[in-house]
């Protein structure tokens, strides 16, 4: 099923302390998080995201500390994938463990705030509709891909053994 939102737009090394600052960390609760997602570095996020719209970053995005709450916040916020040049390693483990796509093209700079994407999870295509352009992605590992539609690493994993989150 291919992910459609508006894009929202930033820059290299978006760390974990950008995506939720550590003031924030008593929580897990994905609600809870959503609502300081990105506050202090695009304050108007929270009051403006629409489920389905798509996070783009530069290089490096989720850089910083291993915390799983950056993920979490995201995927609170209704975000539907992030879209990166280049993502940290543990951040993009994190992501795929909680079931939020992300997608890796050199691409990423060519995408403005607002833009209107399509994301083929399966294929790796993305469409910029705003500006009829079409981009290629790494498309999720297959592996991937089925810890994506169990909805996460734990479902993935109850669902192989017969169990029920």
């Amino acid at each position: 099923m291919n992910l459609f939102g508006k894009a929202w737009t930033f820059g290299d090394n978006i760390d974990t302390d950008q995506i939720i600052p550590a003031r924030y960390l008593v929580t897990a609760d994905p609600t809870e998080l959503a609502s300081h997602c990105l506050e202090d570095t695009a304050p108007e996020f929270t009051k403006k995201v629409s489920v389905g719209d798509i996070i783009v970053g530069l290089r490096n995005f989720g850089c910083g500390s291993s915390r799983e709450h950056a993920p979490i916040a995201i995927k609170g916020a209704g975000v539907s994938a992030v879209i990166a040049k280049s993502f940290a390693r543990i951040f993009y483990r994190n992501s795929i463990n909680l079931g939020l796509p992300l997608f890796e093209t050199d691409a990423a700079d060519r995408i403005e705030q607002g833009d209107v994407l399509e994301v083929n999870p399966t294929t790796g295509e993305i469409k910029n509709l705003t500006k009829e352009e079409t981009y290629r992605a790494q498309p999720l590992p297959s592996f991937a891909q089925e810890i994506m539609a169990a909805g996460g690493l734990m479902k993935y994993v109850a669902k192989k053994k017969g169990l029920t989150v």
